[in-house]
């Protein structure tokens, strides 16, 4: 059977497989779902409202789960609620597993995966859409990928949670992907008295971290408090010559002008420099065809080498409530990134025997170069919406109505200097020992532009019966772009409409629609650019939650499409010279993800999530192959009862086979890049030594599986070995 005869026979099963699992994860799901309600009196939740409120708030604050969010539609709503998927890694999860980077916290979230472009810099997929909006406290930032800019090492110690929305997220972002949109929730000053937590850890290739969390009143009456956090990070790594440091500072002040208006002040510093950092990861070919699979500590980078990020921020938050149930929220943030590196980059093909380089593409006879890149990111960002309950026609129903603009300017300059095969030597000895270039002078860069957004969107929940309520919204964006050569402006409006039926005490179930949209370089035969991208998301599902909404589980099917997708034609513009495109359908993404999180018992939590689905563009070939099709996620603590001091856990990340075909040497051939499917086992221990004090162990890749982050037509770059890490943490 030919492999075009293999791959159409592949298709024809996908569909069938994602039935199984679909019908295996409902299974799944109602099962741990019924079994934790069942659960004998020992074991059972408190949640009885006669309780203490303190204690109670208390045991909530250790769930993996989160009662009320406004992921998804801004008004505070349960995730039964949300008519999409939405995972919510809380900051128990956190602290649990060592989820210390936003990289830690995605690479361990429900439908979410990483492709490594190199040690530094990763990419995000979820429904084989790159995600492309990453938000705090609901403001996005668009994301360049190409430009390393530290928001994959976004420290966890600033926030409370991270909210996850899976599909099309216009209502929220304006333009994206229809993947997700990941909101960062930050910490605040919410303690009357003087608290804190003193963390210091230890672990593999000499890391050591340390983290300080303070709060405190800054008045008699705590009306205004304070709270600062500080850390500092250094470590090495299992590759060779790469350093790590992380310096950040967080501090806010918030304030009760009544009891029924506070504002909150912050600032945010964080500074990361890496030093020999690998660009794009280690060469994968020889020019025979066959793999290098050089060892996993191997570094291309010379000692001169560095990657540079600092970043600041600060914002504002208002917030009003009123009597009738209406609340009003302003956010104001000004950011700015900067980037300083200097790196070293190889893209080619070697002789086994030799060692002589050849270029990856034909009559480019170079096989890399040396970059020199500064670039800075500039975000003035305001938004401001309200929401509250209104009545009609005997009914109460709930309207959020919001404006928002933004303005992000990326300056990115680079200098380049190719590197020749004759100028690298014999690729067999080369150990990073490559001189400094003399640096020319920086040139802007093509992707340097500035984005403002104008946007007011407006959502309500209507209540059509008890059991069924309908939310309608949508997004009006006026979208400007301005770079060294254009200028490009759009007006879109993005729909969203969901239904929730509650059909059983604790079951839901729902249907939606989604959409987003993404502006295009491409011109049509008039010289005009095309319409924007629009991703459509379809969603249908079941919810559930449970003990107060402690434990929620869901289990979903989804079909995401992308229309208006350019299209050469083939033909040019007379006038311009430019290409001719037209827009057509494009990708089409469809599957079942589920998951379950949050307290099975007050002694035990646990957050299980999965996703398999097939993604194809308009020639029914797969869509970024490098992404697994099917991945879960599986995490789960435990107090033991008979010795409460001790909470013992662990977790495992399974995800599927993934492959890339691309160009052999000098444009010859195709070969293919693949990884196997595998599974990743981390422990880990908490011991409370006294009330205040604790110590934590966690193990990482228990089995020490060995494979590959960047499947793709980049280098190799190898997830990290087994490691571990020793946690002292103190409270007070």
């Amino acid at each position: 059977m030919s492999f075009k005869e293999k791959r159409v026979g592949e298709r024809g099963r996908a569909p069938q497989n994602v039935l199984r699992v679909s019908l295996l994860a409902m299974m799944v799901a109602s099962g741990i779902a019924q079994a934790a309600g069942n659960t004998n009196s020992e074991q059972t939740l408190t949640v009885d409202a006669s309780a203490n409120a303190a204690e109670q708030q208390e045991q909530a604050a250790k769930d993996y789960s989160v009662p009320v969010t406004r992921a998804g539609t801004k008004m505070a709503l349960t995730a039964r609620d949300i008519p999409q998927s939405v995972s919510i890694v809380s900051k128990q999860r956190m602290q649990d597993q060592q989820l210390q980077s936003l990289n830690d916290v995605l690479s361990n979230t429900t439908g979410i995966r990483g492709v490594s472009g190199d040690m530094d810099r990763t990419n995000y997929y979820s429904r084989g859409f790159i995600i492309d909006n990453y938000m705090i406290d609901g403001i996005p930032t668009a994301f360049a990928s190409r430009w390393n800019l530290g928001d994959a090492q976004t420290d966890m110690a600033l926030y409370e949670r991270v909210e996850v929305v899976r599909g099309a997220t216009g209502l929220l972002t304006g333009p994206g992907n229809p993947s997700a949109s990941i909101n960062m929730v930050r910490k605040h000053a919410d303690s009357k008295e003087f608290t804190g937590n003193l963390e210091a850890s230890y672990g593999s290739w000499d890391k050591q971290r340390y983290v300080a969390d303070l709060s405190a009143p800054l008045s008699a009456e705590g009306n205004v408090r304070g709270r600062v956090v500080a850390g500092y990070e250094n470590k090495n790594s299992f590759i060779e010559r790469y350093g790590f440091e992380k310096k950040f500072i967080y501090g806010v002040v918030d304030a009760d002008l009544t009891d029924k208006t506070k504002l909150s002040v912050g600032y945010e510093f964080t500074q990361v420099d890496t030093d020999s950092p690998m660009w794009s990861g280690s060469p994968r070919w020889y020019t025979d065809g066959s793999q290098t699979h050089l060892r996993r500590g191997y570094n291309t980078s010379p000692e001169w080498a560095y990657n540079n990020k600092e970043n600041k921020k600060v914002f504002v938050n208002l917030q009003q409530n009123f009597d009738n149930g209406w609340n009003i929220t302003l956010n104001g943030t000004h950011n700015e990134m900067f980037l300083d590196s200097k790196q070293l980059y190889i893209d080619g093909y070697f002789d086994k025997t030799t060692g002589a380089g050849s270029s990856a593409y034909a009559g480019w006879p170079v096989i890399g170069g040396t970059g020199y890149n500064t670039g800075k990111r500039k975000v003035d960002a305001v938004d401001a919406f309200a929401s509250g309950p209104y009545e009609l026609l005997g009914r109460q129903h709930e309207l959020m109505v919001g404006v928002n603009y933004s303005r992000q300017d990326n300056k990115y300059y680079s200098s380049w200097a190719n590197i020749s095969p004759e100028e690298l030597g014999n690729f067999n000895d080369f150990n990073g020992d490559f001189p400094e270039t003399d640096w020319g002078p920086r040139e802007p860069a093509s992707d340097t532009q500035l984005v403002r957004q104008k946007s007011a969107y407006l959502a309500t929940r209507i209540s059509l019966a008890d059991p069924l309520h309908v939310i309608l919204g949508a997004r009006y964006t006026n979208w400007n772009r301005q770079t060294l050569s254009s200028e490009m402006e759009k007006n879109n409006i993005t729909p969203y409409g969901g239904v929730i039926w509650d059909f059983y005490d604790n079951w839901s179930a729902y249907a939606s629609y989604t959409s987003v949209f993404q502006p295009q370089d491409y011109q049509d035969a008039s010289g005009g650019y095309l319409s924007p991208v629009i991703g459509k998301n379809y969603e249908a599902g079941v919810k559930s939650d449970w003990f107060n909404s402690r434990l929620t589980t869901t289990i979903s099917v989804f079909r995401s499409e992308l229309d208006n997708v350019a299209e050469a034609t083939g033909a040019t513009n007379p006038d311009t010279g430019n290409a001719i495109y037209v827009g057509k359908s494009g990708v089409v993404s469809r599957g079942v993800e589920f998951e379950v999180n949050g307290a099975l018992t007050d002694n035990w939590q646990m957050t299980f999530g999965g996703t398999t689905y097939v993604a194809e563009d308009r020639d029914g070939e797969n869509y970024n192959s490098q992404l697994p099709r099917t991945s879960f996620n599986l995490f789960t603590s435990y107090r033991l009862p008979m010795l409460d001091q001790l909470t013992l856990g662990g977790g495992v990340n399974w995800q599927s086979k993934t492959y890339k075909d691309v160009g052999g040497p000098d444009g010859n051939g195709t070969w293919r890049a693949r990884q196997g499917s595998y599974a990743l086992v981390d422990l880990f221990a908490r011991y409370d030594v006294t009330k205040n004090l604790s110590v934590q162990g966690n193990l990482n890749n228990l089995f020490d599986k060995e494979y590959d982050e960047n499947v793709g037509s980049g280098g190799i770059v190898y997830g990290s070995p087994r490691n571990f890490s020793v946690t002292a943490s103190y409270r007070f």
